[in-house]
């Protein structure tokens, strides 16, 4: 049996694989318009998100269980993770190494203070 923790790596796995597959064919037109155009891009897959969801009562889950197939719920969860995964990339490789690494040791910290608490 896979721990939830394992099905969630495979996740993020699929979800670099999609994203170079993605780079392969449309190359950086996510961020073509700047950071406006990128936020106004995760704002529309949170839209469709909500609006599927709206429809049911608010309830993500039962929504995931109506809007299946290829154009359903789980498709833009996926998308918005992925486009979100590649403005978090983009902010870090602005920033300078010692901010990047200041983030992500703070980011560790964090974690282990949680868990330690949890």
């Amino acid at each position: 049996m896979t721990s939830k923790w394992e099905a969630m790596k495979d996740i993020a796995q699929r979800d670099l694989e999609a994203l170079k597959k993605a780079e392969t064919s449309y190359g950086d037109s996510w961020k073509r318009r700047g950071g406006v155009g990128a936020f106004m891009m995760l704002a529309r897959k949170f839209d469709r998100i909500e609006h599927q969801s709206e429809k049911h009562g608010w309830d993500i889950f039962e929504a995931g269980e109506a809007f299946k197939g290829e154009a359903g719920l789980l498709d833009d969860i996926r998308d918005l993770r992925r486009y979100l995964l590649l403005c978090e990339q983009h902010i870090l490789d602005q920033s300078n190494p010692e901010t990047i690494h200041d983030m992500l040791n703070t980011t560790i910290l964090e974690e282990s203070q949680h868990d330690d608490n949890s």
